[in-house]
């Protein structure tokens, strides 16, 4: 029994020591996948359709030409970490995806070329440090995503050769990135757009100015409908006061600094009222109300109450269907005009007269009157009147009889609902907003006043210029769309179309800037009122 012991121990002990002193006998053996090729530390694979799971650690180098794999998806290589080199050219790869190459902490040359690559995600390339050698030349892309370079500490040369980028905004932060690395770049040209084709990308001009644009938000939703919108200052407050005809009132809403936004202040009561207009006189708020029946008033504000009271019930005898309400100063004299759009009334202006307003000159009798503008014209006052059954009438202000007379009209210009003078480098302008026919910009040439810019609209009810800061805007709210915002084009000199913004029966737009922002307040005959913000937005992020 002894020597069969001793036989057994010893050829346990020998197979335990031959185990520890050649390992290499139990490893797995590398088996070299279908289509490659494989040496000491390299593997070559031509026309596969599968890559390699994983890879002997001796392995440094992996190359896969002529594959049929679509997209480098997360973590792809992820089991492969010796790997120093990896070149994946004329595959049919279409999109990187993020974190395609993760778990490759020593992977120093990286070449994706001759694909067909469209799309890369932002964060692709994230974790390679090492990367000293990258090209994704001949591929089909437009743009690359901001940062996609981030991280690449180690990068030398860098190839982005037979692409087609269009040198946007989109592409400015590789523009600049191109300006500024110290990395070698083959030079890398604009495929467009227009008079970029053919320059080199770090060759193009600064885009920081044309690249930072607007937009305009949701800021508010007021619920309620309203016909007109009428911003005013008082004593270091800010108020808007709204006709709002389905609920008999004007609603007079402050502006509240802290929250941003408009809160409830005063409900003004009357019977179908259809405008309201605010006027300072000797630092004195009064807010004037036109009404369908039971003539205009107008409420003055009274601080010890904090609210608008009535002031004077103001004879309007002649009007018989209010639709505009102008309020405006000649000197040192106040008038407001009430704009009639009956055949059977008459365009009523009122003048100021230390204890309230009086009839002072009927207008325009007969036609169906639908808006009023008072502007200045070579220095000299003008009231321009648009009306739904003949042409616009200029009246101008005559010093000797101290009235306004009939000077002219602008001829072709049928149906105007609305008409808003703006200026834009000093020169002056007429907004006109047709309901059937097109819309009209029309330009003062020192003579007369000539379309310069027509736009399509159907049901439009208001066509409002505006301004904020150094930027021209032009908003056209139509019944049937959504309302269209368009934006001045200094160098084309004229409005293009810009933003869309969705009001529902849209019938006034009125602007308000504060604390370093801006709003744009959009009545709505049928739905909410809503206040919009005005934003930047940078086009290169």
């Amino acid at each position: 029994m002894l020597p069969g012991i001793i036989f057994r121990n010893s050829l346990c002990i020998s197979i335990t020591l031959l185990s520890v002193s050649q390992p290499s006998l139990f490893k797995r053996v590398f088996k070299c996948p279908s289509g490659c090729t494989c040496s000491k530390d390299s593997i070559i694979c031509v026309a596969s359709s599968v890559i390699p799971r994983t890879i002997p650690n001796e392995i440094n180098s992996l190359s896969i030409v002529n594959g049929s794999f679509p997209e480098i998806k997360e973590g792809m290589f992820a089991l492969m970490p010796s790997l120093q080199l990896l070149l994946l050219n004329s595959n049919s790869l279409s999109a990187i995806k993020d974190d395609a190459f993760s778990g490759l902490p020593h992977l120093e040359y990286l070449f994706i070329e001759g694909n067909k690559i469209e799309t890369i995600n932002k964060y692709a390339l994230r974790g390679l440090r090492d990367v000293t050698h990258l090209s994704l030349a001949n591929n089909n892309l437009k743009s690359l995503p901001k940062d996609l370079l981030l991280g690449l500490d180690s990068l030398i040369e860098l190839d982005l050769r037979g692409n087609v980028f269009e040198c946007d905004c989109q592409a400015k932060w590789l523009i600049d990135w191109l300006k500024q690395s110290n990395a070698t770049v083959t030079d890398v040209y604009c495929a467009g757009p227009g008079d970029r084709k053919g320059i080199r990308l770090k060759d193009v001009p600064d885009q920081q100015k044309e690249c930072l644009s607007t937009d305009f938000v949701l800021h508010q939703t007021l619920a309620t409908q309203s016909m007109s919108a009428d911003i005013f200052s008082y004593k270091e407050d800010i108020y808007v006061a709204m006709a709002v005809p389905n609920s008999d009132s004007c609603v007079v809403m402050e502006w509240d600094h802290i929250e941003i936004k408009f809160r409830p202040f005063d409900t003004i009561t009357g019977r179908s009222i259809v405008g309201c207009r605010s006027v300072l006189i000797d630092d004195q708020a009064y807010v004037i109300v036109t009404q369908l029946f039971d003539g205009s008033h107008i409420h003055k504000f009274e601080p010890q109450q904090n609210k608008f009271t009535k002031f004077q019930v103001v004879e309007a005898s002649n009007i018989s269907k209010p639709n505009d309400l102008e309020v405006f100063q000649i000197g040192d004299e106040w008038f407001f005009l009430v704009v009639d759009s009956s055949k059977a009334g008459l365009s009523t202006l009122y003048k100021w007269n230390d204890t309230g307003f009086y009839p002072y000159q009927f207008l325009h009798e007969w036609f169906r009157d639908t808006d009023a503008e008072f502007v200045e014209i070579d220095g000299k006052a003008h009231l321009i009147l648009a009306s739904r059954s003949q042409v616009p009438v200029i009246y101008q202000w005559n010093k000797s009889s101290q009235k306004f007379a009939s000077l002219t009209d602008i001829p072709n210009m049928d149906d105007i609902v609305t008409v808003k003078s703006f200026h834009v480098s000093g020169d002056l302008y007429l907004a006109m907003a047709c309901y059937i026919g097109d819309s009209k910009v029309l330009y003062w040439t020192g003579k007369q006043f000539i379309e310069v810019q027509a736009f399509p609209s159907r049901g439009a009810m208001v066509l409002q210029p505006f301004k904020f800061k150094d930027q021209h805007f032009l908003v056209l709210g139509s019944d049937y769309s959504f309302s269209l915002v368009y934006r001045w084009d200094e160098k084309d000199k004229q409005f293009i179309k810009f933003r869309e913004v969705y009001v529902q029966w849209p019938r006034s737009f009125t602007t308000l800037s504060t604390d370093q922002r801006d709003f744009l307040l959009a009545t709505s005959f049928k739905g909410k009122t809503k206040v919009f913000e005005h934003i930047p937005v940078d086009n290169s992020l």
